[in-house]
Parts: structure tokens; sequence; C-alpha cells
């Protein structure tokens, strides 16, 4: 193909993807200097104005020319605001790339011009199949991935490489008919407050307050599966995998804060809401720090967490329909706090929670239906 002449325009009503032109040398300079585009990309480190030049005067036009790669620029507003491209495509399966200039992130440019080259993938490349790569943690390039259909996401160790360093990678795909809308859901945490706490997100800077929770005498008893001692290092993993959970529709994790200093006085989550038999199923779960007991912030967290459970999805919930939550032989405070938010008591699984010592106690199980609530 010639370029620019035969670089076919696709566009909606927001975004237009066009062929490069030396016009947007110095814009794509200036997007290649942000710290995160160069964290979870491929381009050298410094970047040069050389190479925006040789990248977009040479690579774009010999891609189109040999049918090795097709990219376009994308314009928003009547800017320049990222490239995407499609490579390879050998057999009916190729991949695509893509990077967004960071002013105009978060405003749904970057997920309309990945619709836009994927149907061109299917509908005029005749692909099959279009391949979606990013380095793990790359939640930006992972949600406009989602956000334009792409499912079946795996984790490949050290499947990619930048600048001789490997890094584990996500990998996901979408097929020529599937839908060009998410797969799954993707939750996000609200804030919400009330009886003199706020349930808001975790943060990385909430990492010492979950150290001292999760070492205290009988945090650690009861919840077996925590590292003992449970250093920083298991705080800033907890905390950094909530998002996982988001992102796979698995469940949320609240922070519980004081609601004048916010400081971290505990969590909170609903979980398992990707049952496998029950998709309308949730499992409430919490630890309070040691310095906040006995003022019955937990009993408010939960019934905060409640409300919003049972509101429908339409409304901003979780549209759960029940929810349940487990608590130890023995563990009073746990069982008072499903007690106080009307629970009801509904079984006894004997020997089901393990301990440190090696022996398992008796699990309490209790649920609330939304119907209850009515």
């Amino acid at each position: 193909m010639r370029f620019p002449e035969d670089v076919p325009v696709l566009a909606d009503d927001v975004v237009t993807l066009r062929a490069h032109t030396e016009a947007d040398i110095d814009p794509a300079y200036a997007m290649c200097q942000d710290p995160e585009m160069q964290r979870w990309t491929t381009i050298p480190v410094p970047y040069l104005r050389e190479h925006a030049v040789g990248f977009l005067t040479e690579i774009i036009p010999n891609g189109w020319r040999d049918g090795g790669m097709w990219a376009w620029a994308i314009e928003y507003d009547g800017q320049y605001a990222g490239t995407v491209d499609l490579r390879d495509g050998e057999g009916g399966v190729g991949e695509v790339g893509f990077a967004v200039a960071p002013q105009v992130r978060g405003v749904g440019v970057m997920t309309r011009a990945l619709k836009l080259v994927v149907r061109y993938a299917f509908d005029v490349l005749g692909w099959d199949r279009v391949i979606w790569r990013a380095f793990v943690g790359n939640w930006g390039s992972r949600r406009v991935a989602w956000k334009a259909g792409f499912r079946g996401l795996v984790v490949v160790p050290g499947g990619g490489k930048s600048r001789g360093v490997r890094h584990d990678e996500w990998v996901a795909t979408i097929g020529k008919n599937d839908a060009l809308e998410p797969s799954g859901t993707w939750w996000t945490v609200p804030e919400v407050e009330g009886g003199g706490i706020r349930l808001r997100a975790l943060r990385a800077t909430d990492a010492k307050r979950v150290v001292e929770a999760c070492n205290d005498e009988r945090t650690q008893f009861w919840l077996a599966g925590l590292p003992s001692p449970y250093q920083l290092s298991d705080a800033e993993v907890f905390i950094e995998s909530r998002k996982e959970n988001l992102a796979s529709g698995e469940g949320v994790t609240w922070a519980i804060t004081d609601d004048e200093s916010d400081e971290l006085i505990g969590c909170v989550s609903v979980f398992d809401m990707n049952h496998r038999i029950d998709k309308t199923l949730g499992e409430i779960g919490y630890w309070l720090h040691p310095d906040a007991r006995g003022r019955g912030a937990m009993s408010a967290a939960v019934r905060l967490v409640i409300e919003h459970a049972f509101k429908p999805i339409e409304e901003g919930g979780f549209g759960r329909r029940r929810l349940v939550l487990m608590a130890a032989e023995g563990n009073s405070a746990s069982s008072h706090v499903a007690e106080v938010n009307g629970f009801t008591h509904v079984s006894r699984e004997r020997s089901a929670g393990p301990r440190r010592d090696g022996q398992y106690s008796d699990v309490h199980g209790f649920d609330l239906l939304a119907a209850e609530r009515d």
C-alpha cells in the first residue's frame, strides 16, 4: 500500500484515525517523555526527538508499504492524541498495540480508537482474532482492552521484554464474532460513610497500619492464613492485589477509616462474587486494627457494605441477592457483627477453620437475603 495515500481514515463521532504526518512528530516526542509511557512500553529511554522522527517517517510508512504494520495517528479534538497499530496477521491472527497522550487519558479516547482498529482487522484485513498484550501492572491498558471486549486473560511469566529486562505479561484476545463490549464485571470501590467511619479504597500509604493490624495477636489467631510475622512487603502485595479482584469481578475491598483523620482502622471486603454456581452471592470478610476495637466500628462498616451490596447494579451497587458471613467457633466478636446486622445463623461447619497449631475449629455460617431488607 502507498503511504499516506492508501491509509484509510477510521472515525466515530469523537475520534479520528488517520495517517501520521510530520506535524505529529513533536507531540509524539512529548508523549514519550511521560514516565508512565516509558515504564510500560518498550520505547527507548531516554527518548530523543530523533526516535520520534524515525518512527513516524520511516517505520510507520514502511509498515504500510510492506504490510507488516498498520499504524494510525489518533486525533481527538483536532489534536494528535496517540498511536494505535495492528501487526503481523499471519494465519488470520495479529496483535494490537497502542499509546495515548497523558492529557487525554481517562476520557475514553483509547477505547474508541481500539474498537475502530479491531473492527478494521476483522472487516477489512480478514483476521479471525486480535491479541492484546501488556506488562502485568499496566492497569490502564488492561482496562482499555476490557472495555473493548478482549477476554480470556492469562498471565505469561516473563512473557514480555523491555530494554533487556523480562517482565510478566498479560495476554487477552478477541474473536471476530465477539462483541466489542466488556466481558464480565470490573468493580470500582465506592466511597461511603456513616456512623463515624468512611469506607474508601486502600492506598499504598495504608501499608504501615495494615502491618500493625495483621501482626496483632488476635488477628493472627483467627486469620491463620496470614504470614507470621506480617511484613511491610506483605501489606504492599495485599494492597496491590485488590486491583486484580476488582478487574476480575471477584470482589471489592475497602479500607475502614476514621471519618475525620482518614486513618485506617480496619478492612472489609465483599468477595466470591464470581461464585461458580451462584453469581448473585457475596461473602463478607473483615479485620479490625486493635486500637479500634470495642466502639462498634466493624458493625457500622458491615452495615454500610450491606446497603451497597444489595443496591441494584444499575444504581451503582453490586446487585447481590444473598450475603454470607463466616465466623470461627469462639470468635464471639465476629459473630456479634453478623447478629447485629440482621444475619441469620444457618450452619455449623465442623472442623472447617484451620488454626496455627494444626488443629481445626468449627465455623458458623450466617446469611442475609436482599428480600429480607425490603
